[in-house]
């Protein structure tokens, strides 16, 4: 009878757990690029109370007899489908459509290193310096024109002039600056188009200012959530492949667009009601097995 005791106790830790995820998943549902998570369950190791026995003598196969000693929490997965567009009518803001991250790096200072990050939320602006930043002010990273110098977009402009590796690494991805002047001309506007081109107006010329890159993984849910909607790398993610939008399975971009939260509230109520529903029942386990362990105390009166 204790063994229904310890299988209740895992049941409400295991339930417990699915409650701190949906309610996590609940609290991002308007968060930009938020990817939610599961809880997966498994049993834990039964208890033999007799072994099988073959056929023989007469007799037929007799099954074994085993008593399950409660459950335990497999795994929590990060479920990498993609959220809905948003429309924000601002040009730096960018959806990808498909598998691919954005690359995004907090440098170095004098108390931390560099430290490379990857997200799907493409909110980004330009900083007072003119370098392409997200929210949190880490630089996005791309492939810059040869010899970082902005590309004229004239009649002889070619991409493959000016950006001789369609794909990239991450040894050679470097900012995207969009200074306030370009041959004495001052910044006007920005656009990006889908294949992750940063073209910047200054007075009557349109200058290629460079591209932006995405990384694809093996494995997104392996990715490790670092908070401030970014990701990072670990063993089980495999390593990253950065290619220019629209190659490698990244996927294009979309200007104007933001990607929403991949949460489902009409799936997370249904889970949250299930995970209630099992919590009770997991404790109500637990105070009858009290109860039948209170009648065989009382057999001695």
């Amino acid at each position: 009878m204790l063994r229904s005791l310890y299988s209740g106790v895992s049941g409400m830790k295991g339930f417990q757990t699915q409650m701190d995820v949906i309610a996590n998943n609940v609290s991002n549902v308007n968060t930009h690029g938020f990817k939610a998570g599961r809880v997966l369950f498994q049993d834990m190791v039964s208890q033999n109370t007799t072994s099988a026995s073959e056929p023989g003598l007469g007799l037929g196969g007799v099954n074994g007899k085993q008593v399950g000693l409660g459950m335990q929490t497999g795994a929590i997965d990060t479920m990498t489908g993609r959220g809905n567009m948003e429309s924000t009518g601002q040009d730096m803001d960018l959806y990808i459509r498909g598998e691919g991250y954005f690359v995004v790096r907090k440098e170095a200072t004098a108390d931390s290193d560099a430290v490379t990050y990857y997200t799907r939320d493409g909110a980004f602006k330009r900083d007072s310096q003119g370098l392409l930043v997200n929210s949190n002010g880490y630089h996005v990273k791309g492939q810059p024109t040869k010899g970082n110098i902005p590309a004229p977009m004239d009649n002889n402009f070619k991409s493959e002039n000016y950006f001789g590796n369609p794909n990239a690494t991450g040894s050679n991805l470097a900012d995207i600056n969009i200074p306030e002047k370009v041959n004495g001309q001052r910044f006007e506007s920005v656009t990006i188009d889908n294949s992750g081109l940063v073209v910047a107006k200054y007075g009557d010329t349109r200058y290629a200012m460079g591209k932006i890159e995405l990384a694809k993984f093996n494995n997104p849910s392996g990715l490790q959530k670092s908070g401030s909607n970014n990701f990072s790398v670990t063993n089980n993610s495999g390593d990253p492949n950065f290619a220019t939008p629209g190659l490698g399975g990244t996927g294009t971009l979309e200007s104007g667009f933001l990607e929403m939260s991949n949460v489902d509230l009409a799936d997370q109520f249904s889970q949250m009601i299930i995970a209630s529903r099992a919590y009770q029942a997991n404790s109500r386990s637990i105070t009858t097995s009290d109860e039948m362990l209170q009648e065989l105390l009382n057999l001695k009166h």
